[in-house]
């Protein structure tokens, strides 16, 4: 496991910490409301604003290369991984299409989910592409994830899940075919509830991701959690950091 360095880069919504860099590899915690990279709408986004940051830090006269191995949601925040080379690119790329990139997250369910001892959740499920939705339908895609809980609390579930397939709001809409919608989920049932600056949140959280060095017999290991923040003040900073061994010991079976 490489050891985690951390600097952090200002941003508006938030200050992005960076928990690893080398040559070829780049380790971030994305706050929770930016885009993972640009869309029509023009709004800023976390893949410019980190190619900005090396452009500067190099001196590079023209855009630097960063290349965008996964992505998370706008309002999913978290640990993300990003390729500084061509080379490590299209090697992290491999791993992820052939599923040996591993990530769990934190979800935060409303009511109780009971899988205390981790449950396989399968369905088939289509994607509605103009209400940007996906739903249940016996002619989708297969999805599955591992979901485990990990605590409950003030009518809260606080959920390990790990996707298996890796579908378009896969973990939303599992959970909430279950009658658990995540805490602020409104496009999925759950109960809208605002941040402080009164966007939207969301009760999921990238909170481990490993994957093999692109170049060094390695395997790179990164842990985030999230701020006591909106309905994450369920739980304290200090106990989401404490699920972390667990969080990992989980991906590393379901994924392993």
């Amino acid at each position: 496991m490489e050891r985690e360095i951390y600097r952090e880069i200002t941003y508006s919504n938030g200050p992005v910490k960076v928990i690893y860099e080398d040559n070829h590899v780049l380790a971030v915690v994305k706050p929770a409301g930016v885009l993972s990279q640009s869309d029509a709408g023009g709004d800023a986004d976390l893949l410019t604003l980190l190619k900005n940051d090396i452009a500067v830090r190099k001196n590079k006269p023209g855009a630097a290369y960063l290349g965008l191995v996964h992505r998370l949601d706008r309002n999913t925040g978290g640990t993300m991984i990003f390729a500084k080379t061509s080379k490590g690119a299209m090697r992290l790329s491999a791993e992820m299409r052939e599923k040996r990139f591993k990530k769990c997250y934190f979800a935060l369910a409303e009511g109780t989910f009971d899988a205390p001892a981790g449950v396989f959740l399968r369905d088939f499920l289509k994607k509605d592409e103009k209400n940007n939705i996906v739903e249940r339908d016996a002619g989708g895609k297969e999805c599955v994830l591992y979901a485990q809980t990990l605590a409950v609390r003030d009518g809260y579930s606080l959920v390990a899940a790990v996707p298996v397939t890796g579908r378009t709001h896969q973990i939303r809409a599992q959970l909430a075919l279950r009658g658990k919608p995540l805490a602020g989920d409104k496009k999925y049932g759950g109960h809208e509830i605002k941040t402080g600056d009164g966007e939207p949140f969301l009760g999921l959280w990238s909170a481990v991701a490993s994957v093999k060095h692109p170049v060094k017999d390695v395997e790179l290991v990164f842990e985030s959690v999230p701020d006591a923040a909106g309905a994450w003040r369920v739980f304290g900073e200090r106990e989401y950091r404490a699920f972390l061994p667990e969080m990992l010991d989980i991906c590393e079976r379901v994924k392993g």
